[in-house]
C-alpha cells in the first residue's frame, strides 16, 4: 500500500475518532436539555456575592460558610481580588454575610478557595474549616479553626501531597484527615481536556492523615463532589460526566466497598447531606456544554436536585429547583437549613429561597 494511500486511511480514521467523540460529549454533556423553570417562593440574590460560592455548608447552629471567588483559566471571572471565606447567619433575619478574616501566617493575596468541609472536634467542641485552595493553579488543602467570637479562622497548617494533584472537594473526618476528590488524572492543561474527551475513568478519591495518605477508590470520569452520610459509614461521590451519585461503604478508613451508583440525571457538582433526614442536596450543571461556553445571551442554567432514602432499595429524586441562567447560572452547591433553601454558583452569584419541604 502506498504512503498517500496510508496517510488518508488515518487521517480517515482519525476524523472518524474524533467525530465519535465529539458526539459522545455532546451526549454526556446533556447538550440537548431545555429546562422547565421550576422556582421557590421569595427568592432572592445573596447581597454581597457576585463572583460565585461554588461551596457552602452549614454547623447545627445555622451558620453557613460560603467559598466564594474561585478562579479557574476556563472559566469567567467577575472580580480581581483574592477568594474570600464568609459566613451566613441563618438565623438572623438580616441575612448578612460576613467575611471571615484570617489569622496567622498565611498568603492571603494568593488564596483561590474551593471546595470547603466543615468538622467539630468531640473533645472540646472546636470547629474546623479545610479549604481545597488553589494558588497559582496549584492543588492543596489548607486547614483553619473557627474563632468564632472573633469571626476569624486561625490558620493552622496546609497539607501537599503528590495524590493531591486536583483536588475538587473535601470531606473532613478528623482535625487532621479527610477525603478528597481529583477531578483529573492529569495536570497538563491539554491533557487535562483529552480526559474527558476520551472518556478515560482516571479519576480517583484519596484518604489523608498524618499516618496514611492512599487513593482509596477510583474509576471516575470527573470526580467532583464528595460528603459523608451522617453515620459516617458511606461516602457519597459525584460522577459528574456519568450523571451519577456513587455510594461507597466505609469499612476502614482506608477501605471502601461499592454499593450502589443512583442516576440523578443530571451533571450534579457539589453534595451536602441533611444531618437529621439523610437527604442529599445537589447543586447541578442541567447542560454541560452550557458551562464550558459561557455565552452571555445562552447562560448556563442551574438546578437542585434532591436524594431521599438513598440507601433503599428505590431512593427518590426529585428536582427542587430549576433555571434557565436568567436568575441564576452555573449552580454548583445546594443546601437546607430551617426552612431555607442556598444555592451557590461556580462563578457568578448566590440565591436564597424559602423551601417547600
Amino acid at each position: 500500500m502506498g504512503k498517500l494511500a496510508v496517510l488518508s486511511l488515518s487521517v480517515a480514521a482519525l476524523a472518524v475518532l474524533i467525530g465519535e467523540r465529539l458526539i459522545t460529549l455532546r451526549h454526556v454533556s446533556l447538550y440537548y436539555r431545555e429546562l422547565t423553570q421550576n422556582y421557590l417562593p421569595n427568592c432572592h440574590h445573596i447581597e454581597g456575592i457576585e463572583c460565585g460560592a461554588e461551596d457552602i455548608t452549614i454547623l447545627e447552629n445555622g451558620l453557613a460558610f460560603l467559598s466564594t471567588c474561585v478562579k479557574h483559566p476556563d472559566l469567567p471571572s467577575y472580580s480581581d481580588d483574592p477568594g474570600k471565606i464568609y459566613t451566613l447567619n441563618l438565623m438572623d433575619s438580616k441575612m448578612k454575610i460576613k467575611a471571615l478574616n484570617v489569622k496567622g501566617d498565611f498568603d492571603k493575596d494568593s488564596f483561590n478557595p474551593h471546595g470547603i468541609s466543615l468538622y467539630t472536634d468531640d473533645k472540646d467542641g472546636a470547629v474546623y474549616l479545610f479549604v481545597v485552595n488553589h494558588p497559582q493553579g496549584n492543588s492543596q488543602v489548607e486547614i483553619f479553626r473557627f474563632v468564632e467570637d472573633e469571626n476569624a479562622l486561625q490558620y493552622i497548617k496546609t497539607i501537599k501531597h503528590e495524590l493531591l494533584h486536583n483536588v475538587n472537594d473535601i470531606v473532613a473526618v478528623g482535625t487532621e484527615s479527610f477525603y478528597a476528590t481529583n477531578d483529573h488524572y492529569f495536570t497538563n492543561g491539554i491533557l487535562k481536556f483529552l480526559e474527558p474527551f476520551l472518556s478515560l475513568p482516571w479519576c480517583d478519591v484519596v484518604y489523608y492523615s498524618p499516618q496514611t495518605v492512599q487513593v482509596v477508590a477510583g474509576g471516575f470520569l470527573i470526580a467532583n463532589g464528595i460528603n459523608i452520610s451522617p453515620d459516617k459509614r458511606h461516602l457519597y461521590v459525584s460522577d459528574i460526566l456519568k450523571h451519577k451519585i456513587v455510594v461507597l461503604e466505609i469499612q476502614k478508613n482506608t477501605v471502601l466497598s461499592h454499593v450502589k451508583e443512583v442516576d440523578v440525571g443530571s451533571l450534579c457538582d457539589n453534595i451536602e447531606v441533611d444531618r437529621e433526614s439523610g437527604d442529599l442536596w445537589l447543586g447541578c450543571h442541567p447542560n454541560g456544554l452550557k458551562c464550558v461556553f459561557h455565552d452571555p445571551n445562552d447562560p448556563p442554567g442551574s438546578e437542585v436536585i434532591r436524594i431521599e432514602n438513598i440507601l433503599s432499595e428505590k431512593p427518590r429524586v426529585t428536582q427542587v429547583y430549576a433555571d434557565d441562567g436568567s436568575v441564576i447560572v452555573a449552580s454548583s452547591v445546594a443546601t437546607q437549613y430551617g426552612g431555607k433553601l442556598l444555592i451557590g454558583t461556580v462563578y457568578q452569584k448566590a440565591l436564597i429561597c424559602d423551601l417547600k419541604l
